[in-house]
């Protein structure tokens, strides 16, 4: 039954991360002088505006199934490089804008769970725990959904923020491995290397904040 529940809660904390990482890229594109995504409803939190059948759904539950780092993909943002005002530089801030979102919900959720370090561990109800489990999970997911994004790999918000920095011949060479993205990801995928990305992420994150271990550990996320 404890399993069922941490899938749920992944599920849910999916659909939740994806859906402010797409808002964040359709809405920092309106400010940037393309309305286009605005227009289709793509600036909201609801994640029905959001979802892509397998992406979203499928192939999160799938992971967070067999025990897996869980992440997804939505539905992309579709927008109009000609309506912004610095084709370059806007394009590289819609790419960033969504990844630098689910970090923000990751910072927010860490200063809440260090604020309130002590009360939790002295905590017993079982309300608080659920919470503590939700809030961790949350935080999991949505960094590991911004450093999965950021890497530079077509059609990954790293591969945008990467195009907009190259010049000349360098550019010429990212654009010919451009429509072998997905295939590249998919390698990276059977490769496992996404775990190895996970595990470097905990290290990280426990150097940073070693109190987040124990917290994990109130919430029954690790053990």
């Amino acid at each position: 039954m404890d399993k069922v529940f941490n899938v749920i809660v992944q599920f849910a904390a999916v659909l939740f991360a994806i859906s402010v990482h797409e808002s964040a890229h359709a809405w920092s594109a309106d400010r940037c002088g393309d309305p286009t995504a605005r227009l289709m409803g793509r600036v909201t939190l609801n994640p029905i505006a959001h979802i892509d059948l397998f992406g979203t759904i499928i192939f999160p539950l799938l992971l967070a199934i067999v025990g897996a780092p869980v992440f997804g993909w939505a539905k992309p943002v579709l927008v109009n490089p000609r309506n912004f005002r610095n084709r370059r530089r806007d394009g590289m801030i819609v790419a960033a804008a969504g990844p630098l979102a689910n970090i923000l919900i990751s910072l927010a959720v860490i200063a809440l769970l260090l604020a309130f370090f002590q009360p939790i561990m002295a905590a017993s109800s079982p309300t608080v725990l659920l919470l503590v489990r939700i809030a961790t999970f949350l935080l999991l997911i949505n960094i590991f959904l911004a450093v999965f994004n950021l890497i530079p790999i077509p059609p990954l918000d790293g591969s945008g923020i990467l195009e907009g920095l190259l010049r000349g011949q360098a550019r010429a060479w990212y654009e010919r491995i451009k429509p072998y993205g997905f295939f590249i990801l998919l390698f990276i995928i059977y490769t496992r290397v996404l775990d190895r990305i996970a595990d470097l992420l905990f290290r990280v994150l426990f150097a940073a904040f070693p109190n987040l271990v124990y917290v994990m550990l109130k919430g029954g996320v690790l053990g």
